[in-house]
């Protein structure tokens, strides 16, 4: 941006900022902000209040994953929530207010929202939110924005000072704002005013992401902010473990790596580190998972079962806390640099392992722990060229001026990413319901899918539950067919439930049925072959081997003992926020919660209510952490004997 001036408005004050922005860029507010971590919410807020205030002004926004704490119900899941929320996000920090009211129907008339990717089910039945969505790949969206006349970007920075002046990191989300900007440059477009929130606890990292000072036109410093939003470490259970085991075969040694966010991903992870760790005994689990040898098949030339010595490069739109456990468990190592030649030399293994810089890990935003935050600060201090952040069009595509040294990066890539269901012929569900309502977005799956098929050697794998519990049961997540599909079955490749993988990349349509029941929980087996055959798609001679009818959570019981037994897959592999006794208390307000969801449930319930059994260990601790050690009102006695029986379930066998 040679020519522009440096910045001429400082604030600390934020309602003065908000104010100096609202008059001066007169009563229409078009307004764009970096998705998750990068949104001002105080900046957000104060501007949301002055619109919302004066019926003349009017505000559009432009984002995406406007993140808010939980909001528990009332009953024994606030009694739970609401003393965790405040420890864990801490007492100060602040919510988008116009995601709250958006998500209650109860944004102003003259506030619109258009997100491109929500948060995971927040915003179902939130006819606004459903409206004001757009469904966008995550590529194309700084060229979309560019036609919306946005006039004013704000978002939080991490800032510098050295001896060549002040200088700012775009740090979590360069993802968009460097395309952004560019393509309005390339326009030669108005440029939006563009504000810097300055948040001294960002990490600051380098390399693409750092700007010139005089790449904003105003910058806010309040003298204090809310910590930073934190996701707190998930909890994965035995068929996610099962299902990372099937899926960290597939994964090359000297590779490339993209993973996403959720539980399926850490166990993923985890996976890949036993691999690493403990190999014999992840030999073993794979051997007891996989009786049939068809995921051994496919690690002989797709992945592999011995340790890595080469180690894996990293290429992922999101950074998340499995990266970092993978670096840090000797996994993700191998560097490149963003130079043709060097990385040529480096394919060819004629590079020198004392050559300076190159990067082990590309991103375009991150999210994830505290710990995470603070192992990319100290990461940048000690290593400067290990972490890369950079633009979306970089990561998630192979287009442009570096798609020959993107190809090179990203040889044997393995980009895995969830979805919610799948068709018997390969297409995949991963952001909207059968009725049109957005559960959360397309984001870069489209565009790692396709970049899967583009690359010589790279493959994609969407990975997925085998069931689901709902209302009255389960149901399966493999389909015949359903009405809104993320990914079409024309780019069809891997798949990978806790039973197995199905390889359907250039299969025909019958084949892939067969390879997708492969994978499918054996209760619903019978019912997605007769319906297959009813519409020609599969031979009705056709019979389901005996072996695919041990598909069943008692086979991954049996089949994982072992490694459960020596402490091997432990529910929260990467240590978690909740203490011990919130620990033991999460099992049984699972079990409670399934249990209200049938009338079957609610009448084991009430049995074990009327005949709660002898006390569990630990109750005393577990019933005072909830408030009802002393129980006072009908309703606290009431919640005290149901999570009595829910903690005695267990003592009961």
């Amino acid at each position: 941006m040679i020519g522009r001036m440096p910045i001429e408005h400082r604030f600390t004050d934020t309602a003065a900022c908000a104010r100096h922005l609202a008059d001066g860029l007169g009563l229409d507010l078009r307004m764009a902000a970096p998705l998750g971590l990068g949104k001002p919410h105080g900046l957000l807020n104060a501007l949301y209040r002055l619109t919302a205030a004066d019926p003349a002004r009017s505000l559009r926004l432009y984002t995406a994953l406007s993140l808010t704490r939980p909001r528990p119900k009332p009953g024994l899941e606030a009694r739970f929530l609401a003393p965790f929320i405040e420890r864990h996000f801490g007492a100060d920090q602040v919510d988008p207010q116009y995601a709250l009211d958006q998500a209650r129907g109860a944004l102003p008339p003259n506030v619109a929202v258009h997100e491109f990717y929500l948060q995971s089910g927040a915003l179902l039945h939130a006819h606004a939110a459903q409206q004001s969505y757009i469904s966008q790949n995550y590529t194309h969206v700084a060229r979309d924005l560019a036609l919306q006349d946005i006039n004013l970007l704000v978002q939080l920075v991490a800032r510098r000072e050295g001896p060549d002046g002040v200088r700012y990191s775009l740090s979590c989300n360069p993802d968009l704002t460097l395309d952004f900007l560019r393509q309005l440059q390339a326009a030669g477009k108005r440029r939006p005013l563009c504000v810097a929130v300055v948040h001294p606890d960002l990490p600051y990292l380098s390399g693409m992401a750092e700007v010139a000072e005089d790449y904003f036109d105003v910058e806010l410093r309040p003298p204090a902010l809310p910590r930073l939003f934190a996701l707190p470490r998930l909890p994965v259970d035995l068929a996610e473990y099962a299902l990372g085991l099937h899926a960290s075969a597939l994964v090359k040694d000297g590779g490339c790596l993209q993973i996403g966010i959720g539980a399926l991903s850490d166990a993923l992870v985890a996976a890949l580190l036993l691999r690493q760790q403990d190999n014999t005994s992840w030999r073993r689990a794979l051997v007891a998972l996989d009786a049939g040898f068809g995921t051994h098949a496919l690690a002989g030339w797709l992945g592999g079962l011995a340790p890595f010595q080469s180690g894996l490069y990293g290429a992922s739109e999101m950074v998340m806390d499995g990266f970092m456990h993978l670096q840090r468990g000797g996994i993700l190592k191998r560097r490149s640099w963003d130079n043709l030649a060097l990385e040529r030399a480096a394919v060819a293994g004629r590079l020198s392992p004392q050559t300076p810089g190159g990067h082990y890990l590309r991103g375009a935003f991150f999210l994830g722990s505290r710990e995470l935050y603070d192992w990319l600060d100290a990461t940048e201090a000690a290593d400067p060229d290990a972490i890369d952040m950079g633009p979306v069009s970089n990561v998630n595509q192979l287009y442009g001026d570096h798609q020959a040294l993107a190809m090179l990066q990203r040889r044997d890539a393995r980009f895995f990413n969830t979805c919610m269901m799948a068709t018997l012929l390969g297409a995949a569900v991963s952001d909207t319901l059968d009725d049109g309502e957005v559960v959360s977005g397309v984001g870069g799956q489209y565009n790692f899918v396709a970049m899967a098929h583009e690359l010589p050697d790279g493959r994609s794998a969407l990975l997925l539950r085998a069931t689901r519990q709902v209302r009255g049961g389960i149901e399966s997540n493999i389909r015949w067919s359903y009405g809104q599909v993320t990914i079409p079955r024309h780019l069809r490749d891997l798949f990978i439930t806790e039973y197995g993988i199905a390889d359907l990349r250039g299969k025909s349509d019958s084949e892939c049925v067969e390879a997708m029941l492969s994978i499918c929980d054996a209760r619903f087996l019978d019912a997605l072959c007769a319906e297959a055959k009813s519409h020609g798609k599969l031979a009705a001679d056709f019979a389901i081997p005996d072996a695919w009818r041990k598909h069943h959570p008692r086979h991954l019981r049996q089949a994982l003992a072992p490694l459960r037994q020596k402490g091997l897959l432990p529910t929260f592999p990467f240590g978690s926020d909740f203490t011990e006794v919130e620990q033991r208390l999460l099992p049984a307000l699972k079990w409670l919660a399934s249990a209200a969801g049938s009338w079957r449930g609610k009448l084991q319930l009430l049995r074990a209510a009327v005949r709660p059994g002898a006390a569990a260990a630990g109750e005393a601790e577990a019933l005072a952490r909830m408030g009802l050690s002393q129980p006072i009102t009908l309703a606290d006695r009431l919640q005290r004997r149901v999570l009595q029986a829910a903690l005695r379930r267990r003592v009961r066998g």
